[in-house]
């Protein structure tokens, strides 16, 4: 089942020094695994002179893309960490990456996942303070189909609407795209039927998710 959750606007760092090593986290939104992978490249690539650049990701409505890298520190102590704290704040489409400047002292593995989890905790908590946190809701793709001579008022009163306009096709007759919140989907069925004195055709399909506001992580 499509559920909420919730995710970046904007790119955070933030920086915290433990036991004289620093922890430099860098959380970015990250709608696809491939924006995710060349965010870790990057930032790893500017902090080559660390001693570790950890990652973890969450991707995608269901959460079903998750990826860890401890880049060196004992397994399980880091990256993983790091995804645990994403997804347990309901997070998705998201990536971050803990660089680590090592300091001398060891943290042993306990403290470690305290570390490199807590950057991320921390780091999510800023965005929500300043406002980069938003709601991410499940929607439906409801195709409007209609003839030519009444397609231009329907598209113009959707894109009028709270119903975000997703694409227009045309072909023997004019197909409207448009995202529909699950809770309001009865009501824009019947909005479209006043609009268009019936002669639309509303056909409710995949699921896509739309912003529902902005997230309350403070």
């Amino acid at each position: 089942m499509a559920t909420p959750y919730s995710t970046l606007t904007a790119p955070v760092d933030y920086e915290s020094e433990i036991r004289r090593s620093r922890f430099l986290c860098a959380l970015a939104p990250a709608p696809t695994e491939a924006e995710a992978r060349a965010f870790v490249a990057e930032v790893s690539a500017r902090h080559k002179d660390a001693t570790h650049n950890c990652s973890a990701y969450v991707i995608g409505g269901d959460r079903s893309v998750r990826r860890a890298d401890d880049d060196g520190e004992p397994s399980g102590t880091a990256g993983p960490p790091m995804l645990d704290a994403l997804v347990k704040q309901g997070l998705s489409d998201v990536v971050t990456v803990v660089t680590r400047y090592f300091g001398g002292v060891l943290l042993g593995a306990g403290g470690l996942v305290r570390a490199y989890g807590g950057a991320v905790s921390r780091a999510v908590a800023e965005a929500g303070e300043r406002g980069l946190l938003i709601r991410m809701v499940p929607a439906r793709v409801v195709a409007v189909r209609i003839g030519h001579a009444h397609a231009g008022r329907l598209e113009n009163d959707l894109r009028a609407s709270p119903y975000p306009v997703r694409g227009v096709a045309y072909g023997a007759d004019v197909t409207v795209e448009a995202a529909v919140r699950e809770d309001d989907l009865e009501s824009f069925l019947k909005f479209v039927a006043s609009l268009t004195a019936g002669r639309a055709v509303a056909e409710p399909g995949r699921t896509v998710y739309v912003p529902g506001g902005e997230d309350n992580h403070n």
